[in-house]
């Protein structure tokens, strides 16, 4: 497992590195800005390969055997379709912060602060929620660890994330 976290990481390392390399340097050489819907279409682009990846390691480490694994995958699709909305209500979070950033009020921050606390309770809101659907699937074992599993990659992330983006100043 160890090792598969450590290629998660590099990889989604690699990724963040890759679309903030192929934005601002292009960007700043020749004097364009780069539109929101080109940042869309990276970001969407490195989230889908996000998905993929964890997927991969989830796969790799569950050890599902075939009758567990065509009950469990459905499950595990429809929670990451809602596990995607909260990131995309994330990334707007982001993106809003990026554009206040210079001219950020007490006001904005107070408000960005107070919805960026809220999506955090909606994310563990929403693994209770889960935890018994996964749970009629899976033994008590596997979903423990599926769970650990996501958890550990969404901080993985949310570490990369913490590094990239600026302080409030």
């Amino acid at each position: 497992m160890k090792n598969l976290v450590i290629a998660f990481l590099l990889g989604t390392s690699l990724c963040f590195i890759q679309v903030a390399a192929a934005q601002q340097p292009a960007a700043a050489s020749s004097g364009a800005k780069v539109s929101d819907q080109e940042i869309d279409k990276d970001v969407e682009l490195l989230r889908a390969d996000l998905r993929s990846n964890k997927k991969q390691v989830i796969a790799a480490n569950m050890k599902l055997t075939d009758a567990q694994a065509e009950k469990f995958w459905p499950v595990y699709d429809a929670y990451s379709q809602e596990t995607t909305k909260l990131g995309d209500a994330r990334y707007a979070l982001i993106k809003e912060y990026a554009k206040t950033y210079d001219t950020m009020t007490d006001a904005q921050a107070d408000d960005l602060l107070k919805r960026t606390a809220a999506l955090d309770q909606q994310a563990a809101t929403l693994r209770q929620q889960w935890i018994p659907k996964f749970r009629k699937v899976l033994t008590g074992k596997q979903t423990a660890l599926f769970f650990q599993l996501d958890r550990r990659i969404t901080l993985l992330i949310d570490l990369q994330l913490a590094s990239e983006i600026p302080l409030v100043k």
